[in-house]
């Protein structure tokens, strides 16, 4: 096994990391996608720099490698994994990862049936809820058990900031949950229900971990965000701390979690936060470029083969059409990476089958040659691929499954 150790960013050439790919990938034909292991290492120990102190828990929708997620929780710093199907969780708890947070809630009612069932699983699956009616369903599904396992309960509370009486309503639609006095109620509803314990609280600033502060060529547009942020934020910490105390007034609580790669220190510093969650920033895909806080390396690759040379400025590779999810824009496409300054042909994009991309660099590629991508996203690179072939330095030292390698599609 490859052990991650705690390293500084090394700031490397593009150019070099072109080549040392091409090197190291020679033998293999394209399509496939590659992991640079110094760089996940860099980006992993800047993750523990920025939280100082705090565990990070790892979202392994970001990673999407069960290798590759037990590496990183071999490290100091790392504790826990984020889970985002309760299908998932209990994969990897039959897999021997312990301390599982599923981070949205489930109606998977035969995946109920065997957490209930299985007390090895219950003990180290923390199931999400934000409303009663989950609570019902769940006990809807379990009522042929006989003698079911307590499940741990965490419960989900909305950040967004919201202004005009809710009018504007900065941030994602989650949980409905956003006062002290309603997530205390819930509070209340699960621990005087049987079979549940309440062990946790959870609250995700999108607004803040997930959008980038400083977007390329958009300064006043930055500022506009860095000022919403610096308000929302300040707005989130104050009432959570107040959702903390009301609750562990009701219950004890064994963790509270927040954050995300985008806000780390941030959250990280409010003293009723026990834990953050952080997972695009191990592999920084290109959402991830536009943030003054940190700057990651890119870890995560995939290599598109050059199959025809339309003309002058112009080559084809095979496939390309990987999209991230979100708004459809522009930055939800793969970004044509090495060699620089290719871009997508108008027309076309990224395309299911052959993507077109123009610019000087074409014309020094050859039939056979790689272009390789960033996804715009990190595990969701891993839906495409069925392995990933681990690079260092110049030479691959294993490859190892993708959850898809391994027959998993859980979303």
């Amino acid at each position: 096994m490859v052990h991650l150790a705690a390293a500084p960013p090394v700031s490397l050439p593009a150019g070099s990391d072109r080549s040392r790919y091409d090197r190291a990938t020679a033998r293999l034909d394209a399509p496939f996608a590659i992991v640079d292991m110094a760089a996940y290492r860099a980006n992993a120990a800047d993750l523990v720099r920025r939280a100082a102190g705090t565990p990070v828990r790892v979202a392994s929708k970001s990673v999407r490698c069960l290798p590759l997620l037990r590496e990183v929780l071999e490290l100091d710093g790392f504790r826990g994994v984020m889970a985002f199907t309760l299908p998932e969780a209990l994969w990897l708890a039959s897999e021997g990862i312990e301390d599982i947070l599923v981070a949205y809630p489930s109606v998977d009612r035969d995946a109920y049936v065997r957490l209930a069932s299985d007390p090895v699983a219950a003990a180290q699956v923390t199931i999400m809820v934000d409303d009663e009616a989950q609570l019902d369903l769940i006990d809807r599904a379990l009522a042929p058990i006989p003698a079911r396992t307590e499940l741990r309960v965490c419960v989900d509370i909305d950040t967004s900031w919201q202004l005009l009486g809710g009018r504007v309503h900065i941030g994602a639609h989650r949980s409905p949950l956003r006062t002290p006095e309603q997530v205390a109620a819930l509070a209340e509803v699960v621990t005087r229900r049987p079979g549940f314990r309440l062990v946790g609280l959870m609250a995700y600033e999108a607004h803040i971990a997930g959008v980038g502060d400083a977007p390329e060529g958009r300064a006043l547009y930055g500022r506009v965000v860095r000022a919403m942020q610096a308000r929302a934020g300040a707005e989130l910490a104050r009432r959570r701390a107040d959702i903390v105390r009301a609750v562990r007034a009701i219950a004890p609580l064994e963790f509270v979690n927040g954050g995300g790669t985008g806000s780390v220190e941030r959250t990280a510093a409010e003293s009723s936060i026990t834990e953050v969650a952080a997972g695009s920033g191990l592999f920084q895909p290109r959402l991830f470029d536009h943030y003054t806080a940190f700057e990651g390396r890119p870890a995560a690759l995939f290599a598109l083969p050059v199959v025809r040379r339309p003309g002058h400025g112009c080559v084809t590779v095979l496939g390309g059409g990987y999209p991230a999810s979100g708004v459809p824009a522009k930055d939800r496409l793969p970004q044509p990476y090495l060699p620089r300054g290719l871009s997508y042909a108008p027309q076309e994009a990224a395309g299911e089958v052959q993507t077109p991309l123009r610019g000087a660099a074409a014309d020094d590629l050859r039939i056979g040659d790689s272009v390789w991508f960033r996804h715009a996203k990190a595990g969701e690179l891993c839906e495409r691929f069925d392995a990933l072939h681990l690079v260092e330095e110049d030479r691959i030292v294993r490859t190892v499954p993708t959850y898809r390698g391994q027959g998993h599609t859980f979303l």
